[in-house]
Protein backbone atom coordinates (compact mmCIF):
# COMPACT_ATOMS: atom_id res chain seq x y z
CA UNK A 1 0.00 0.00 0.00
CA UNK A 2 1.12 3.74 -0.52
CA UNK A 3 -0.10 6.51 1.03
CA UNK A 4 1.11 10.43 0.45
CA UNK A 5 0.58 13.05 2.74
CA UNK A 6 1.13 16.88 2.77
CA UNK A 7 3.80 17.12 5.18
CA UNK A 8 5.58 20.04 7.32
CA UNK A 9 8.54 19.12 9.26
CA UNK A 10 8.24 15.85 9.56
CA UNK A 11 4.18 16.49 10.69
CA UNK A 12 1.26 15.87 8.79
CA UNK A 13 0.43 19.36 7.11
CA UNK A 14 -2.55 20.81 8.48
CA UNK A 15 -4.01 22.20 5.69
CA UNK A 16 -3.46 20.01 2.50
CA UNK A 17 -3.72 23.16 0.18
CA UNK A 18 -1.01 25.23 1.29
CA UNK A 19 1.89 21.89 1.56
CA UNK A 20 5.02 22.54 -0.45
CA UNK A 21 5.93 18.75 -0.04
CA UNK A 22 4.36 15.40 0.11
CA UNK A 23 5.54 12.58 1.69
CA UNK A 24 4.74 9.07 -0.15
CA UNK A 25 5.02 6.23 2.29
CA UNK A 26 5.30 2.45 0.54
CA UNK A 27 3.97 -0.08 3.43
CA UNK A 28 4.29 -3.60 3.94
CA UNK A 29 2.73 -5.51 6.45
CA UNK A 30 1.57 -2.19 8.17
CA UNK A 31 5.43 -0.22 8.22
CA UNK A 32 6.77 1.77 6.19
CA UNK A 33 9.31 0.51 4.59
CA UNK A 34 10.34 3.25 1.88
CA UNK A 35 9.28 7.08 2.52
CA UNK A 36 10.15 9.83 -0.30
CA UNK A 37 9.12 13.48 -0.59
CA UNK A 38 7.77 15.25 -3.95
CA UNK A 39 8.10 18.46 -3.91
CA UNK A 40 4.65 20.53 -5.14
CA UNK A 41 6.42 23.52 -4.98
CA UNK A 42 4.01 26.04 -7.41
CA UNK A 43 1.10 23.68 -7.40
CA UNK A 44 -0.44 25.27 -3.76
CA UNK A 45 -4.06 25.54 -4.50
CA UNK A 46 -3.81 23.79 -7.87
CA UNK A 47 -6.49 20.87 -7.45
CA UNK A 48 -5.42 19.39 -10.77
CA UNK A 49 -2.25 19.88 -10.40
CA UNK A 50 -1.95 18.67 -7.04
CA UNK A 51 -3.69 15.48 -7.44
CA UNK A 52 -2.49 14.71 -10.80
CA UNK A 53 0.93 14.93 -8.74
CA UNK A 54 0.04 12.10 -6.22
CA UNK A 55 -1.79 10.12 -8.80
CA UNK A 56 1.38 10.03 -10.20
CA UNK A 57 3.14 8.36 -7.39
CA UNK A 58 0.47 5.78 -7.61
CA UNK A 59 -0.63 6.08 -3.98
CA UNK A 60 -3.88 4.21 -3.03
CA UNK A 61 -5.19 6.10 -0.08
CA UNK A 62 -4.05 10.35 0.93
CA UNK A 63 -4.11 11.17 4.36
CA UNK A 64 -4.30 15.04 5.76
CA UNK A 65 -4.82 17.35 8.12
CA UNK A 66 -7.62 19.79 6.91
CA UNK A 67 -8.76 19.35 3.14
CA UNK A 68 -11.05 22.13 0.90
CA UNK A 69 -14.25 20.74 -0.59
CA UNK A 70 -12.65 20.69 -4.11
CA UNK A 71 -9.02 19.39 -3.46
CA UNK A 72 -11.12 16.79 -1.67
CA UNK A 73 -13.07 16.00 -5.15
CA UNK A 74 -10.42 16.42 -7.41
CA UNK A 75 -8.43 13.50 -5.36
CA UNK A 76 -11.59 11.79 -5.42
CA UNK A 77 -12.08 12.13 -8.92
CA UNK A 78 -8.60 10.53 -9.35
CA UNK A 79 -9.68 7.81 -7.78
CA UNK A 80 -7.78 8.29 -4.77
CA UNK A 81 -9.23 7.27 -1.07
CA UNK A 82 -8.99 10.48 0.93
CA UNK A 83 -8.71 10.50 4.79
CA UNK A 84 -9.35 14.17 6.44
CA UNK A 85 -8.59 15.19 9.77
CA UNK A 86 -5.40 13.05 11.09
CA UNK A 87 -1.99 15.06 12.99
CA UNK A 88 1.17 13.65 13.69
CA UNK A 89 4.35 12.44 12.78
CA UNK A 90 4.22 10.94 9.29
CA UNK A 91 5.22 7.60 9.64
CA UNK A 92 3.66 7.27 12.93
CA UNK A 93 0.19 8.40 11.09
CA UNK A 94 0.58 5.75 8.52
CA UNK A 95 1.20 2.62 10.29
CA UNK A 96 -1.92 3.70 12.79
CA UNK A 97 -3.65 4.07 9.65
CA UNK A 98 -2.71 0.36 8.47
CA UNK A 99 -3.36 -1.11 11.97
CA UNK A 100 -6.95 0.64 11.91
CA UNK A 101 -5.65 2.52 14.82
CA UNK A 102 -5.87 5.85 13.35
CA UNK A 103 -7.55 8.48 15.27
CA UNK A 104 -9.17 11.34 13.12
CA UNK A 105 -12.02 13.53 13.37
CA UNK A 106 -13.50 15.26 10.44
CA UNK A 107 -11.62 18.23 8.94
CA UNK A 108 -12.78 19.56 5.40
CA UNK A 109 -12.36 23.09 5.39
CA UNK A 110 -15.36 25.15 4.07
CA UNK A 111 -13.17 28.17 3.12
CA UNK A 112 -13.17 26.96 -0.81
CA UNK A 113 -11.70 30.15 -1.93
CA UNK A 114 -8.33 31.31 -2.78
CA UNK A 115 -7.13 34.65 -1.12
CA UNK A 116 -9.18 34.14 2.03
CA UNK A 117 -8.19 33.18 5.65
CA UNK A 118 -7.33 29.60 6.00
CA UNK A 119 -7.70 30.00 10.11
CA UNK A 120 -11.16 27.82 9.93
CA UNK A 121 -9.51 25.21 8.14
Amino acid sequence: MKIAMPVENGQVNPHFGTSREFAVLELKEGKVVDKKIISAEGLQHNHGGLAGLIRNEQVDVVITGGIGGHMLEALQQMGLKVVPGAAGEITAVAEAYAAGTLATRPNVCGCGGHGHGHGSC
